[in-house]
């Protein structure tokens, strides 16, 4: 960890704790700082806060004052889920306080290098992936932000030769001003989080804030299926380096005749990788193309990517059988995630899906429910899954109360050679507490069968 003075000595607010604030809390202490921690949940409620308070660090609980600001604070960092439009935030901004999140400090602090990724979709893939070839070939590596530990607290343990490998959003990439990934990825920019940020193009600015400080020292590895995104990119200092899963790209990631390659080099057959779907075939790329240009071995890729059957509860591969493949996709919390479930397989689909009522239909699934012989459903969207299994002119048509009963349904209305594909196109919050949950009881489910 490198030592730094920049925050020796101030006064710095700490908005919002969760793992993100508590973490960048400790941290500036031990940099120097005169820190003071504001959190709406109440004290009595809130264990983060009293470990820090405990630690004698100034806590404020229960409610966001707006006279904080009136303490002289000279940098603010905020909980990356706190949006703009909260009133301290807009208002440290119209005042000239830098508002931050702690990616900011840990990009300041580290020693090693970091690989960032964002995107709308794809993240979390790519970023196992890239973190599972590096393993592979022995180099050092942590992973970190939104599928590993806090940023601020892998950094400090990270050696000059590891790389921090990291999952970064765009409400983390609002929040920096020197943070500088020595690789950068963008896996595809689709409108997304428009309830957080105020537009389309506020949204793509905050994703391109990956690159806004590399230089021609540096590489950002774009997705060059997506025109507008190829055209953002013009305005990066670092090496671009595309891929595409359509065409052939110079000096970047393609696929020809059946074959990854990068930049001429023949990486493997596609028909060779056990992670399914066309969708991650994008993944796949842009990951080859990040450790490629890290010097990772394409023994070790090619190892990976023939044994790495999926991210827990992302389309991963669960267990087969008595002929039935069965695959747990709990993430996918909209239909969007469920149409690039079911174009991931070839083979006849009997499909668990349902959860929490937002309101929405699953019209718009129709073309993809081809391959879909059969509709279990559960959950407040039980009856409208229904609608939609007529619609489709699927015949076969459960309800479930729980997961073990669909799961035992999907098996008496399945057969050899057929694929049972957990992936509910809902929120869990009706039935379970997350989609971990509802993912951990399907899984447990399978195995006892």
């Amino acid at each position: 960890m490198k030592q730094i003075n920049q925050f020796n000595g101030k006064k710095v607010l700490v908005l919002g704790l969760a793992k993100s604030g508590l973490a960048a809390a400790t941290l500036l202490k031990k940099l120097g700082a005169v820190v003071t921690v504001n959190d709406g949940k109440p004290l009595e409620e809130n264990e983060a806060a009293r470990t820090l308070q405990a630690e004698g660090i100034n806590v404020i609980c229960g409610s966001h004052p707006l006279e904080l600001l009136d303490e002289g604070f000279e940098v603010v960092v905020k909980n990356p889920g706190i949006p703009y439009s909260n009133p301290i935030i807009s208002s440290a901004v119209m005042q000239g306080i830098p508002v931050i999140t702690e990616i900011e400090i840990a990009g300041l602090i580290s020693e090693a290098p970091f690989i960032g990724i964002t995107g709308t979709n794809g993240k979390t893939t790519t970023t196992t992936l890239i973190n599972e070839m590096m393993k592979q070939d022995g180099k050092g590596t942590v992973l970190a932000g939104n599928i590993g530990e806090v940023a601020s607290e892998v950094v400090q343990r990270a050696k000059q030769d590891d790389c921090v490998v990291i999952e970064l959003s765009s409400f983390q990439l609002m929040g920096i001003q020197t943070f500088r990934p020595h690789i950068a990825i963008i896996t595809n920019i689709y409108d997304a989080h428009l309830d957080y940020h105020s537009s389309k193009e506020e949204y793509a600015g905050a994703k391109m804030n990956i690159t806004k400080n590399q230089t021609e020292e540096d590489y950002l590895i774009i997705n060059a299926d997506q025109e507008a995104l190829l055209s953002m990119a013009d305005s990066s200092q670092a090496a671009v380096i595309p891929f595409s899963v359509n065409q052939k790209v110079e000096n970047g990631a393609y696929i020809e005749e059946g074959t990854i390659f990068f930049q001429e080099e023949a990486i493997m057959h596609t028909a060779d990788i056990a992670l399914p779907g066309n969708h991650n075939l994008e993944n796949i790329l842009s990951a080859v193309a990040a450790v490629k240009l890290s010097g990772v071995s394409t023994e070790a890729i090619c190892h990976v990517l023939k044994t790495f059957a999926g991210v827990r509860h992302r389309t991963q591969f669960v267990r087969e059988w008595n002929g039935r493949k069965f695959y747990n996709d709990s993430k996918a919390t909209n239909t969007l995630a469920t149409k690039s479930a079911l174009t991931a397989f070839k083979s006849p689909i009997v499909l668990l899906a349902g959860g929490l009522d937002r309101g929405n239909g699953f019209d718009d699934l129709l073309p993809y429910l081809t391959s879909v012989k059969a509709i279990i459903a559960f959950g407040e969207t039980a009856d409208k899954w229904k609608n939609t299994a007529a619609k489709a002119g699927i015949s076969l048509f459960e309800n479930a109360d729980y997961m073990n009963d669909a799961v035992e349904k999907a098996v008496s209305l399945s057969e050899e050679g057929d694929v049972v594909l957990l992936s509910p196109s809902c929120a869990s919050w009706d039935q379970y507490k997350t989609f971990e949950e509802r993912g951990d009881i399907f899984i447990n489910c399978v195995n006892r069968l």
